[in-house]
């Protein structure tokens, strides 16, 4: 039960149990209007103390665009150690292809993107087509307004499945904030293809690739001393527990219409969900 976590008042009651912090960004540090002034402190008080602070996001945006978005909404890049979004650990990995899951897809490629956003393909060998029916692979950046409903792509995808096309998600967030409210996301359209047959490899939170990336990024340190912030538990607390690292969830964020005794434990087998800590709002 949620008896059995310990909830933390700040982040400095605990700061010798970690060297490195990696922080979700929707939730965490902002909810689309302006960094928290608390979490913008915080993050402050993480680097004096000597960690590294690395903004880990499931945007299937590059890195540049999302730290400019940072940078407006009250936390300048120099503030922290950088930041890795989906999209950059997916372009970074389609242009090498040297590992996996990138070395498998081909060279003619379906985008959908957000806003004709080309940044994720800029630079890489792909030659991208607007018909499903010539594509090797359909690259999942982001979603329309608009098209968000998986409904809306039903027939394209029912194509692509009986073509046996591989998809790639650069994006694996359900749900999104739309002009209307929540609306699906790219992952919700991702789950909507897997039901019609079609195979699906997801970059982001909760899956490897981008916490493998992390540590990269990071110069490979033992991920038990490596902390993840973040307020999901499917995606943050799930992802990082699996690569072994530290997890703080935050309250207030998409499970903050839940009371304590709601977050209960899953099932025997499947307690990777569970946070080390958990805290009301990020602050040191």
């Amino acid at each position: 039960m949620i008896a059995d976590l310990v909830d933390i008042e700040g982040l400095g009651t605990v700061a010798d149990r970690f060297d490195h912090v990696l922080l979700d960004q929707w939730g965490t540090l902002h909810e689309g209007q302006a960094v928290f002034p608390l979490a913008r402190d915080c993050v402050v008080r993480v680097r004096q103390a000597g960690k590294r602070v690395l903004v880990l996001s499931n945007s299937g945006k590059r890195a540049s665009s999302n730290a400019a978005r940072l940078a407006s909404l009250g936390l300048p890049a120099d503030a922290y150690d950088g930041i890795l979004t989906s999209g950059e650990v997916t372009w970074h990995g389609l242009k090498a292809r040297v590992q996996q899951p990138f070395i498998a897809f081909g060279r003619t490629c379906l985008l959908i993107a957000r806003g004709g956003d080309h940044a994720i393909v800029d630079g890489l060998d792909l030659n991208l087509v607007a018909d499903v029916g010539k594509a090797d692979f359909i690259l999942l950046a982001g979603l329309d307004d608009a098209v968000a409903e998986p409904e809306h792509w039903r027939a394209c995808l029912t194509e692509a499945a009986a073509r046996g096309l591989p998809m790639l998600c650069a994006n694996p967030d359900l749900a999104m904030f739309g002009a209307t409210g929540l609306i699906p996301a790219p992952g919700a359209l991702a789950r909507f293809y897997e039901t019609l047959g079609g195979r699906v490899t997801y970059v982001g939170k909760p899956h490897a690739p981008i916490f493998a990336a992390a540590l990269e990024r990071l110069g490979q340190p033992n991920p038990a001393r490596v902390l993840m912030i973040g307020d999901s538990l499917e995606h943050d607390v799930a992802g990082a527990r699996r690569a072994g690292m530290l997890t703080l969830l935050l309250r207030s964020g998409v499970h903050r219409d839940q009371t304590p005794g709601e977050l209960v434990r899953p099932p025997p087998g499947a307690d990777a969900r569970m946070p080390h800590w958990t805290m009301d709002h990020l602050a040191w």
